[in-house]
């Protein structure tokens, strides 16, 4: 997801609590096919992105799960979004090259008012259009005991991380306050952390990430304040407290304590949570890499970890589907995560990570190779949770 609507959400998984899986939901309608041009054809609504325009092939569909096909045909990098009631983000694809393809599934199990947007250059509010659903659909929690006893312990992590967020992000706002910037500077990676570790959650909330998340550059581009963690970051590493770095730092609070209410009642489906997978390693291997996530604190293999957790602990909320339907996948995904992991273990330092400036491009370039190849199963999960 870009920087004006930030994403992405982890975990720090044992053994023992990785068996968590969001539950999904079962159209009335018939299931799509693999392939086609439109949703009532039985295929995937077809996108067609360009720098100006965004064509969708319909603009309705039945309650359930929803599979788009976009292309860019434009010259900028985009991205492509179904939102809900207050730019609720339903369902998410970035970092869309120029001539290339991608698919979404989303499950949307009531119907009703959508909105659909394509993101060149992945700035702004995108090129919108309505987007109907029509119908309802089942939840599959209701017909399938095993997902419904996975979508609740799912939810207790998620309000386990949110418990655990917010009062350490109290605390590295009362370091902020009270000017101990060494003390600030430490708590800043170990909050983040737990900010990671939900991202996707998170970043659900057009209007909350924004402020809570977003880059100085959004400010330029878009027009948003420069808040948050990230103004805060660049207060402590760069600028020095500001005369109002506190004031930021309340405001931080409050928009922590508003996600955590907003989040207490969500319900989620698989496919979320298998779209969550990839759009965590995207954020890693188009963005993070470069340093530009904390770019005053270079604290980025921080978010690194939090990243990679999280993705691997939503493959493992969904491994036992995974295993039944696709015995194969789940072995080459252990693999692969492994050797992630085990790259980031050469940086350790203490119970944290170092300074990102002190990879070289090699270091790099062989970090986002093992990104892309875990990457490319995780793209196959969305899929085989809904067949």
């Amino acid at each position: 997801m870009s920087r004006t609507t930030r994403r992405s959400a982890a975990v720090l998984l044992t053994a023992g609590t990785a068996a968590l899986v969001l539950a999904g939901c079962t159209s009335t309608a018939q299931p799509a096919a693999p392939s086609g041009g439109d949703a009532a054809a039985g295929g995937p609504i077809t996108v067609n992105a360009t720098d100006a325009a965004c064509e969708i092939s319909s603009a309705e569909a039945p309650a359930g799960n929803i599979s788009f096909s976009i292309k860019n045909s434009g010259t900028k990098v985009t991205e492509f979004y179904l939102y809900g009631t207050g730019d609720r983000i339903m369902g998410e694809i970035e970092n869309i090259g120029p001539g290339l393809s991608r698919n979404l599934i989303v499950e949307v199990p009531d119907g009703g008012a959508y909105t659909t947007a394509c993101k060149p250059g992945m700035i702004g509010d995108g090129i919108r259009n309505a987007f109907t659903v029509t119908g309802t659909a089942a939840r599959s929690v209701d017909t399938n005991a095993r997902l419904a006893e996975a979508t609740a312990g799912y939810k207790r992590y998620v309000g386990s991380q949110i418990e655990a967020l917010v009062p350490k992000t109290q605390e590295f706002v009362d370091a902020v306050k009270a000017g101990k910037v060494e003390e600030a500077k430490a708590l800043f990676p170990v909050s983040r952390t737990y900010w990671e570790r939900i991202e996707p959650v998170a970043e659900s909330f057009g209007d909350l990430d924004p402020k809570m998340d977003g880059r100085e550059d959004d400010e330029r581009e878009q027009g948003v304040g420069f808040t948050g963690f990230h103004r805060l970051e660049k207060d402590l590493w760069a600028d020095g407290l500001q005369p109002d770095s506190a004031a930021v730092a309340d405001q931080l609070m409050v928009d922590m304590k508003d996600l955590q209410t907003r989040v207490a009642p969500l319900e989620f489906t698989p496919v979320q949570l298998a779209n969550g997978a990839k759009e965590l390693l995207d954020e890693v291997a188009t963005g993070k890499i470069e340093g530009e996530e904390d770019r005053y604190s270079h604290t980025d293999l921080w978010d690194f970890k939090g990243n990679l957790d999280g993705s691997q602990g939503a493959v493992a909320a969904l491994r036992p589907v995974i295993d039944e339907k696709d015995p194969q996948l789940g072995p080459t995904l252990d693999q692969r995560f492994a050797a992630v992991d085990a790259l980031l273990d050469e940086y350790r330092e203490g119970d944290g990570y170092k300074s990102y400036l002190t990879l070289t491009e090699d270091d790099k370039k062989a970090m986002a190779a093992a990104v892309d190849a875990l990457g490319e199963p995780i793209s196959q999960v969305a899929g085989v949770v809904t067949s």
